[in-house]
């Protein structure tokens, strides 16, 4: 039952965004004590084979229920893009701007799920900030991890922040990781 946090922000804030990012540290410092008082039961359901809604569940009864996420509701539609963007849950912080909340489980680096969430709020209209929740790791058959996406989603997803240069229209990113890790 080890779960985890980390925080990743842009290195140059505006006035308005640093006061922003005190609402948004307090919902991540919320959700991070949410998951760790379920640790149990996401332990119960995080195995072989179960289905990703198992783990969402439990975490939307925050999201949802405590905190005032909307869940799958359909993004603002982009100029020049054909997409209909629908992320597992949406926090409004004020007009145009907001959080998405991702639940992640097996596809999270075998399919790209981060770098897609990563992409969805960077062309978000309306959410600047990401919760990526993922797995510490994923399991086989014989019930030891086949891969540990905590790890890797923090290596690739990091990239994106700290240098101006590889930075990309998204002011912070906090990803959570649960589950046991071995």
């Amino acid at each position: 039952m080890d779960v985890r946090h980390e925080r990743f922000v842009r290195s140059a804030l505006d006035t308005e965004e640093t006061a922003e990012m005190a609402r948004v540290d307090a919902l991540a410092d919320a959700l991070g004590a949410h998951l760790e008082a379920q640790a149990e039961q996401i332990d119960l359901v995080h195995i072989h084979r179960a289905r990703s809604s198992a783990v969402q569940s439990i975490v939307a009864a925050l999201l949802r229920e405590h905190l005032g996420f909307s869940e799958e509701v359909v993004l603002t539609p982009q100029d020049g893009l054909v997409t209909q963007a629908r992320p597992d849950f949406v926090y409004s912080l004020g007009p145009g701007r907001g959080i998405i909340a991702e639940v992640e489980r097996g596809g999270t680096t075998a399919n790209n799920h981060d770098l897609k969430d990563l992409w969805k709020t960077h062309i978000a209209s309306d959410a600047q900030h990401l919760f990526l929740i993922v797995p510490n790791a994923n399991w086989n058959e014989a019930g030891t991890a086949r891969e540990h996406p905590y790890h890797r989603v923090l290596s690739r997803l990091g990239t994106f922040f700290g240098n101006p240069r590889r930075e990309i229209d998204v002011v912070s990113l906090h990803v959570f990781g649960y589950g046991r890790e071995a």
